[in-house]
């Protein structure tokens, strides 16, 4: 008998929840510093480029942008102090709860994204083994979940979907179709690609017309890689229900922001929603669906 038919499937619901816990302190880390180091790494090769123009063999030292830190190495602080946060500092969703939201140095406000993060990643790790069991399916839904939930937050924060986490995401979900995890070689395929083609034509198809842009390529290939995991056939209904998710989400936010509706609000967010409800419950809403038409 394997261990993970040994132990009961609350311990392993308990011992997803309190991993995605912890794992949720880390996305935190990347939701915050992935973008910055990116920008970074742009600076640099568009300083690089000028001191070529210039003639000059590297970039002078004072042009040279200061590193920010890393995302794995550098240490938590206190983004205001910059104190070094002890571990006691730094334990998933209580340490915030203990500190009641301030940082124990400088009293600083603690933004409320990080125990939102911590939680979210708990919970829906703990609902992917629930559902899934534990097994690759169920392992392979907690890494999807969590992928989903930095790429959104960045997205959220910058509006921007780095290809960092959308093309790993892709690949593992072409490479997990040929065990198969999910779908099929053919179906992760087919779905990678019109994924990334029907969001193309959208893009296109705005920007032909009112000559804006009205999302970014970084949707395109969200799509893909939710594509590559769960098919072709998941893409209608995960663009249906993204479009309702954003429609209700972004309404309510304009509405309590008092903002025009020319501000841009990302559209990641929606699609990995959608992306982690089909994933989770494609099945049971496609028969409630027929059923509903069918019989109703």
């Amino acid at each position: 008998m394997s261990l993970f038919s040994a132990l009961p499937a609350v311990y392993w619901i308990l011992a997803a929840g309190v991993l995605g816990l912890l794992v949720g302190s880390f996305l935190n880390v990347v939701i915050l510093r992935l973008p910055e180091r990116l920008l970074h790494g742009w600076r640099r090769e568009a300083t690089a480029i000028l001191a070529e123009a210039r003639g000059e063999a590297e970039p002078a030292a004072a042009a040279e942008p200061a590193a920010p830190p890393g995302i794995v190495r550098e240490p938590s602080h206190c983004p205001r102090c910059k104190h070094r946060l002890a571990a006691w500092d730094n334990i998933p969703l209580l340490s915030w709860l203990l500190l009641r939201g301030r940082c124990r140095y400088c009293k600083a406000s603690i933004s409320i994204q990080y125990p939102l993060v911590e939680l979210l990643s708990g919970v829906l790790s703990a609902v992917a083994i629930w559902h899934f069991g534990a097994n690759a399916q169920g392992v392979a839904a907690v890494v999807f979940t969590w992928v989903l939930i930095a790429a959104s937050g960045i997205d959220l924060r910058t509006q921007l979907l780095p290809d960092q986490l959308t093309l790993p995401l892709l690949w593992l979900g072409l490479l997990l179709a040929l065990l198969p995890v999910f779908v099929d070689p053919v179906q992760a395929i087919l779905g990678a690609a019109l994924g990334y083609l029907a969001l193309w034509s959208v893009y296109w198809a705005f920007k032909l017309l009112t000559g804006k842009e009205g999302m970014g390529y970084g949707d395109f290939k969200l799509l893909a890689a939710l594509g590559a995991w769960m098919g072709a056939w998941a893409l209608l209904p995960i663009v249906l229900i993204s479009s309702l998710v954003g429609a209700v989400i972004g309404s309510a936010y304009l509405a309590l922001s008092r903002k025009g509706h020319g501000v841009p609000i990302p559209f990641g967010p929606y699609l990995a929603i959608a992306g982690w409800i089909w994933l989770l419950a494609g099945a049971p809403l496609t028969h409630w669906y027929l059923g509903f038409f069918m019989h109703g």
